[in-house]
């Protein structure tokens, strides 16, 4: 019997390919997403995203309401009141911009508000840098966002689209931050392939829809948006009383989260050909791997190039990508994580007093498991600091060590650090 071979809706060959940075990637995908509102505030390595988005409204190309604020903090804000009046809003910041940002970012997820932002990962100071870590993205882990992480700039491009699909199913209703390594990715030339403005007018369904929900005490279903003929409250003061509620009902709709992430990661790929694990995580070699190594950001392709080369020399080490960082998929870790012998967590930001954020969400995982692998954690990548293939050599090397002696020492290691 003959072999059915898989084709996408649009093939490849009726996809445009071009050539642009992680930057213009979001521009280009947030002009085909029919966003109503778009809020600019310019920080690096970010601001490119939003000069080229205001080339797209100065030449007619968009039908977007572009609002230079004075500040991310008004950015922010300005997508609050854009998003609760029922318009499509997206912005992008990075590093200090999220710092300054981050008041409003909670009240965007506390108001159950689909906003997309690209946040282009870049180290908080002090000392002062412009280039990339995730102590940003960190910052705003416990914010009620969805969190993705991307590899390169085809993703960048994909998962930009895919966040607005994510954060309007009337399932979820929550904020997204699509986070893309700064520099890495943000101002590096790729190869990427776009698709035609109709086809993902029809993958949103068209501009954004109104999510209606059922109140009690009315009779009938009340769309979730200010409406002078239905009114609604939005963050008003909330005491003892019902903010516990407020807070648990943030918590289910995460839950709502992961299957919708990976449905969409499914549609994507029956659509283009193109998918990212199962959405939530993407797993290489893991599956009869001692050793895995967890990774997020632009460094698991370094990563992924040098656990191949060693897997075709018979050694057994996996990769385990995590593409959905909030909410974290502690179930799914586990399980993948449950045959090896040991994990080395890759830290790209710093806990000073603590362990790296991921290290402790991993180890959390794989704490009810009834034999556990060893467990460690390195930091990498401070401030834009290079991960050359050399230094993953170095470090699996040192994981090697370590589970033939079956114990670890130092649970916190700083890889490339200069002693």
């Amino acid at each position: 019997m003959e072999k059915t071979v898989f084709k996408p809706k649009i093939p490849i060959e009726k996809q445009v390919l071009t050539t642009a940075n992680g930057d213009e990637a979001v521009a280009y995908a947030v002009k085909q997403s029919y966003v109503d509102v778009v809020a600019a505030y310019p920080i690096t390595p970010q601001t490119i995203i939003v000069e080229k988005y205001s080339e797209f409204v100065n030449d007619g190309l968009v039908h977007t309401e572009f609002i230079p604020v004075e500040s991310e903090h008004s950015a922010m804000s300005a997508c609050v009141g854009a998003s609760a009046a029922g318009a499509r809003a997206f912005t992008a910041t990075s590093s200090q911009g999220l710092a300054l940002m981050v008041e409003i970012v909670y009240i965007a997820s506390a108001l159950r508000l689909p906003i997309v932002m690209a946040v282009v990962n870049r180290a908080l100071s002090a000392p002062i840098n412009i280039h990339n870590d995730h102590s940003d993205a960190y910052l705003m882990r416990d914010s009620g966002w969805i969190q993705l992480f991307v590899e390169n700039v085809q993703e960048t491009y994909d998962t930009t689209i895919q966040a607005f699909k994510i954060a309007e199913d009337p399932r979820v209703q929550l904020p997204v931050a699509v986070n893309l390594d700064g520099f890495f990715l943000s101002h590096t030339l790729e190869n990427f392939y776009m698709l035609p403005d109709d086809t993902v007018y029809e993958f949103l369904g068209g501009p954004r829809k109104l999510v209606n929900v059922k109140v009690d005490y009315f009779s009938e279903e009340v769309p979730l948006v200010l409406n002078p003929a239905r009114p609604l409250t939005f963050g008003s003061l909330d005491l003892y009383d019902y903010y516990f509620e407020h807070k648990v009902q943030q918590v289910e709709a995460m839950k709502n989260v992961p299957p919708v992430v990976r449905e969409i990661n499914e549609e994507w790929y029956k659509l283009t050909g193109r998918r990212y694990g199962d959405g939530v995580v993407d797993a290489y070699g893991v599956e009869d791997a001692d050793i895995v190594i967890v990774a997020m950001g632009s460094g698991a392709g370094t990563i992924r190039s040098v656990v191949k080369k060693l897997r075709e020399k018979g050694e057994k080490i996996g990769l385990l990508k995590i593409r959905m960082f909030r909410p974290f998929p502690y179930s799914d870790i586990a399980e993948i994580l449950s045959g090896a012998k040991i994990v080395a967590v890759m830290d790209k930001a710093i806990g000073p007093g603590s362990f790296g954020a991921l290290y402790e969400d991993i180890a959390a995982s794989l704490y009810d498991l009834d034999e556990r692998p060893l467990l460690l954690d390195y930091i990498y990548g401070l401030g834009g600091r290079d991960l050359p293939p050399s230094l993953v050599y170095r470090m699996i090397e040192e994981v090697k060590k370590d589970l033939e002696s079956k114990s670890v020492e130092r649970k916190i290691r700083y890889l490339g650090v200069r002693e």
